[in-house]
């Protein structure tokens, strides 16, 4: 059966040319050719015979089928209709996969999965991810509260590398707090660009995302907080005087801004990457009673 794995270049080739299939630049698609790297994956996820996968762009099915062999069932999202039946071949097999057509962007994922597995199953999302759409998939994902107890995926290095970034380094920035809000980010692997079909002009790396039970700081309002964030890191070379400034305009003056700075304890002549999570969530709270008050 190792003979057959679809993430071989010899199969993917053969798969590809019977279906006649070409790729979509505008899908992000590049199908893994090296089954070793889907093991290390699904080894680094934590999957074993009693969880349940998500799966987000399948492609040919390299990591689906590996995750048929471990997972006791897979859920795969897959928006590209030609390959909807090159799956139904490939994966034919395996009586443990879902396919479904569907954009994960506009998908109700949360009542996918209440659906589709046990109520103590543990869940994982493992995917390979388009790269051009990356970060607005997580950040769905992460936002919609999933009873998922991790994400493992594969993203452009530079990206995974941005998401899991500690203060003060030059990765650091709005992403980071964005997701690291809801998990504990951590890049597990980097993958060579060799292993890809085609080979992708980036780097790539594996980030595992695992959930916190809670927030790591409280936030009188979420929306407002990542506004905030967002906000401190618009121009990072300016200190975080300037940049709420920019953020506030007419809502409130340089005065008031100075004001609420010394209040939250932060230093206004400091930058948006010196700050951890706790201070932005200081320095947000503050300026939350601030705007709505209108002082």
């Amino acid at each position: 059966m190792i003979n057959q794995w679809i993430a071989t270049p010899k199969r993917t080739k053969a798969i590809l040319e019977t279906y006649g299939f070409s790729f979509k630049k505008s899908l992000g698609q590049n199908f893994i050719i090296d089954v070793n790297i889907l093991k290390n994956i699904i080894q680094k996820a934590g999957i074993d015979e009693r969880s349940g996968a998500v799966e987000i762009g399948p492609g040919i099915g390299a990591l689906t089928e590996q995750l048929a062999v471990s997972a006791e069932k897979v859920i795969a999202y897959e928006i590209d209709q030609r390959l909807l039946p090159i799956l139904n071949d490939t994966l034919s097999r395996y009586g443990n996969i879902e396919i479904i057509n569907e954009d994960i962007l506009k998908a109700n994922v949360a009542d996918m999965l209440k659906s589709r597995f046990k109520p103590s199953q543990p869940i994982y999302v493992v995917a390979n991810l388009p790269y051009y759409i990356t970060t607005p998939i997580l950040m769905k994902l992460l936002r919609e509260d999933l009873p998922a107890a991790s994400l493992t995926v594969m993203i452009q290095k530079e990206v995974a590398e941005r998401m899991a970034a500690k203060p003060n380094t030059k990765s650091y920035g709005s992403l980071s707090i964005a997701v690291q809000y809801y998990t504990e980010a951590k890049v597990v692997m980097n993958v060579p660009k060799s292993v890809f079909m085609p080979p992708p002009n980036v780097d790539s790396s594996v980030l595992k995302l695992t959930r916190r039970e809670k927030a790591p700081v409280h936030v009188v309002d979420e929306d407002f907080f990542f506004d905030m964030v967002q906000a401190c890191f618009a121009q990072r070379r300016k200190t975080l005087r300037n940049n709420l400034i920019r953020h506030f305009e007419s809502a409130a003056d340089n005065r008031t801004i100075s004001n609420g700075l010394k209040q939250a304890g932060i230093d206004e002549t400091r930058r948006g990457e010196s700050l951890d999570m706790e201070e932005f969530a200081e320095l947000a709270n503050t300026f939350y009673k601030i705007v709505k008050s209108g002082a």
